[in-house]
């Protein structure tokens, strides 16, 4: 946010207020949703939330260490103990590129896609449920 977004007067009333923790607590519960779903499964919230990048970064070309770590606003350390986690689960493996060998690209295994394709389906039937809410929410935002 800017200086002048910051300190600009929006004449914010009660009801601003009160769509704001609307807001919030429809994004917690989703989120909270997602983190039981990726449990159940047998993965901690934020391995989830490393394949379902790494599938999503798929049609950019390769996921690499320093994009996964970007992605989900890590360090990069921390990513990569993640991709050790996630490789010692059978979830990623690891190549080194023949050009720079600095480069490491990671991709999933055919586990972490079955995995992946269970809890994205039912995510999508979560955002069905709840979608209405948030878009409704952000649509007074937009009045």
């Amino acid at each position: 946010m800017s200086d002048n977004e910051s300190s600009r007067n929006y004449g914010l009333n009660d009801a601003d207020y009160a769509a704001l923790a609307q807001f919030r607590r429809a994004i917690r519960a989703f989120l909270n949703f997602s983190e039981r779903a990726a449990r159940d499964c047998g993965l901690a919230p934020q391995q989830h939330q490393a394949i379902l990048a790494i599938r999503g970064f798929g049609s950019a070309g390769e996921m690499t260490v320093g994009n996964l770590a970007e992605h989900l606003m890590i360090q990069h350390n921390t990513a990569v103990e993640l991709i050790n986690r996630l490789q010692s689960a059978g979830l990623v493996e690891r190549s080194i590129d023949s050009d720079d060998r600095r480069r490491v690209t990671i991709r999933l295994t055919e586990k972490a896609n079955e995995l992946l394709e269970r809890l994205s389906t039912a995510h999508i039937v979560e955002l069905r449920r709840s979608g209405k809410e948030l878009a409704d929410i952000l649509g007074q935002f937009y009045q």
